[in-house]
């Protein structure tokens, strides 16, 4: 067949999901086994697309990431004390029944371990959690998770890193000249051109040419880039050409091998195994002090087999470490992991409310500093979105001798706003957890200044959840988005664009009524 037959499949069959209440990504897998049981093994374009797909999530979900959270010690430490875990749980099993050495044992037990950096991020990014505090320490784990791999897969492959990788040592000293970069793309078709050059040449092959993960790669470029003001139009710029591109790793994954029935009850097997890693997940967290539904929440979107273990599968079938059903084997497991994690993971905040009082009864008594309760202080005005309009009002108010606070989830943002005297909270409207910690106070208003329409309606009910009874405004763009917030909660919406086209026709009648009847006099 050809690759407008395997779009075919692909549409098909994820129409057909979406009726069921599954993402389409689940009709993808299924399309991929579909085509692998018609004969179907891909090509290279198919390998290329989905490649770049990946490239370009990971690029994507770096330019919302913070280099310094990676060394947070949930993040490594959590990681390392998971995959020791996993090991001693499955390597003795796999070295008597599996017919394996010690080493490839143990090998495979790492793979099992891993976690899916596509799904989790692709997760995280749909419920706009990639920056709330669990988000951050599950990908913080999965980067962990894929420094690992890149030294298994070198290892399996018996190759080593060229000297060359002690350049990218200097890689922090080129921000400069990137945001000078992305600066001078402008805003159409050529800021789209840059990113796919940073993601997929820059990041993954240059990473590749020194003998590392061109994943890794995208993501620690799309870091790099993640606090210029730019960051968020470039990744809203990429988002089509992402989605479209990861239609090619679903499918290749289901192609990967067509499932016998014993690869399939073994499969099986394996998936059984995943609520024990998920498990394992949330113990650890809390024991770094992370609470209840934080832990949980992170421990859901770990909860899959990863496409990193079926590489180092992969390579260990083809240097003759392992037999040629456990590529099938563990193709099916991952492909099952990915279709259950969608579904599970769209319920978690309704499964952490029903279980939370058990759940929270093993909270350890100390509280990592980013999941302590929020406070609002003595303030009696919250501005929440300290952007332009977020700023001008906070000033406004200020000026005339209110107290107010401030919140927003850009840390960048809230250094610069505290570098001018503004107080200024980091915190994420749209992070369900967010509003579990929140201490309202004495606040007696709040302006919602959030770019996003969706974030100001999640702001709004949550508010109104919480028992704030005073008045909510809120800015919009769009007449529909006024109706949606109004809704949610919100007591009055100021259109963006009316308010400036009549404070803009303000400035010039001011002007012309100075040349004609010259300055206004204010009365005293």
């Amino acid at each position: 067949m050809e690759l407008s037959s395997w779009i075919v499949f692909a549409f098909a069959l994820g129409m057909l999901a979406r009726p069921l209440g599954l993402p389409p990504l689940v009709g993808y897998l299924a399309a991929g086994f579909t085509l692998a049981v018609l004969g179907e093994t891909g090509d290279d374009t198919l390998a290329a697309i989905a490649h770049y797909g990946v490239l370009l999530l990971l690029f994507t979900v770096g330019l919302k990431l913070r280099l310094r959270n990676f060394l947070q010690p949930e993040n490594w430490g959590g990681g390392t004390i998971h995959l020791f875990l996993t090991c001693l749980l499955f390597a003795p099993s796999l070295y008597y029944t599996g017919h394996m050495d010690l080493g490839t044992s143990v090998l495979v037990a790492v793979a099992f371990g891993f976690s899916s950096t596509v799904i989790a991020a692709k997760i995280l990014e749909e419920r706009r959690e990639l920056r709330a505090f669990h988000g951050r320490v599950a990908v913080g784990i999965l980067v962990f998770q894929d420094v690992i791999a890149v030294a298994m897969i070198a290892y399996v492959a018996g190759a080593a890193p060229s000297p060359w990788v002690l350049a990218l040592a200097a890689l922090p000293l080129a921000r400069p000249l990137l945001h000078r970069l992305l600066h001078l793309s402008g805003h159409d078709e050529l800021l789209v051109l840059c990113g796919l050059l940073l993601a997929i040449v820059a990041g993954g092959h240059g990473f590749g040419a020194v003998g590392l993960s061109p994943e890794l790669g995208a993501l620690v470029l799309g870091a790099l880039l993640a606090d210029h003001p730019k960051a968020k139009e470039l990744a809203d710029s990429l988002w089509a050409l992402k989605e479209v591109f990861l239609v090619g790793f679903f499918l290749q994954i289901g192609m990967a091998g067509a499932p016998d029935l014993r690869a399939a009850v073994y499969a099986v097997v394996l998936v059984m195994a995943l609520p024990l890693k998920a498990l394992l997940f949330f113990v650890i967290m809390l024991h770094f002090g992370l609470r209840a539904r934080s832990s949980f929440l992170a421990s859901l979107s770990l909860a899959t087999y990863s496409e990193f273990g079926l590489i180092v599968t992969d390579l260990a079938v083809r240097h003759g470490l392992l037999a040629p059903d456990w590529l099938s084997l563990f193709a099916i497991a991952v492909a099952l992991s990915f279709a259950l994690a969608a579904p599970v993971n769209r319920y978690a905040h309704a499964l952490f409310e029903r279980y939370a009082p058990v759940l929270e009864s093993l909270e350890s008594k100390r509280r990592h500093p980013d999941d302590e309760p929020v406070s609002l202080g003595q303030a009696h005005i919250l501005i929440m979105g300290m952007g332009r309009i977020g700023t001008g009002a906070y000033d406004f108010l200020s000026a005339r001798g209110e107290r107010v606070v401030g919140l927003d989830s850009d840390p960048g943002k809230v250094a610069r706003q505290l570098a001018q005297h503004r107080r200024v909270l980091y915190a994420d409207a749209e992070d369900p957890g967010f509003w579990g910690r929140l201490e309202i106070g004495e606040i007696d208003a709040v302006l919602l200044a959030l770019p996003d329409p969706q974030a100001n309606q999640i702001a709004a009910l949550h508010l109104r959840r919480r028992g704030f009874g005073g008045p909510i405004g809120a800015a919009a763009r769009h007449k529909d988005e006024e109706a949606a917030i109004v809704d949610a909660g919100a007591d009055m919406t100021f259109n963006v664009y009316d308010e400036a086209g009549v404070g803009f026709a303000e400035h010039v009648w001011e002007r012309l009524h100075e040349r004609r009847n010259g300055p206004v006099v204010e009365p005293t």
